[in-house]
């Protein structure tokens, strides 16, 4: 199977504000004004959510019929534990990250509730961004530098 790269760009536009861009489309992200941000925008790990909700809901859609699974729709709702002492500084010991994430599906479908839970065990096997969370893939940082 082919790999396929993905591109992102993201510029600062902003006191805390970034533009995100990738292929011919664009968003933006900032931080509440409790944390510095002017809120003009969901901040970075509310995208994460994001992404990772619409990531779920893409396979159910994508893969409901094959499944036999008659999906009149689907909704995800995200939540995510997160302390912010870890990256403000406050607490040296606290985790950066979220320590929990929840994803409450709601689902309208003709199919027993057995077949629905099977349909989003596979949902879950199959997300990109749930198995990217799961397992980090390799970080390489590269750094340009002008004057």
């Amino acid at each position: 199977m082919p790999k396929e790269l993905f591109t992102a760009k993201v510029e600062s536009v902003g006191k805390l504000k970034m533009k995100c861009s990738s292929r011919d489309f664009t968003f933006h992200v900032d931080e509440p004004k409790s944390l510095g941000g002017t809120d003009e925008a969901m901040n970075p790990v509310e995208a994460l959510l994001s992404a990772f909700g619409a990531c779920q809901c893409i396979v159910a859609k994508s893969f409901a019929r094959k499944h036999k699974i008659n999906l009149v729709d689907i909704q995800v709702k995200m939540e995510g534990e997160l302390d912010t002492d870890g990256f403000t500084g406050r607490n040296k010991n606290a985790k950066m990250g979220f320590s929990k994430i929840t994803s409450k599906f709601y689902i309208k479908a003709d199919n027993t509730e057995q077949e629905i839970r099977n349909f989003i065990t596979f949902v879950e096997s199959n997300c990109p961004v749930l198995d990217t969370i799961l397992n980090a893939p390799e970080i390489v940082t590269e750094i340009y530098s002008s004057r």
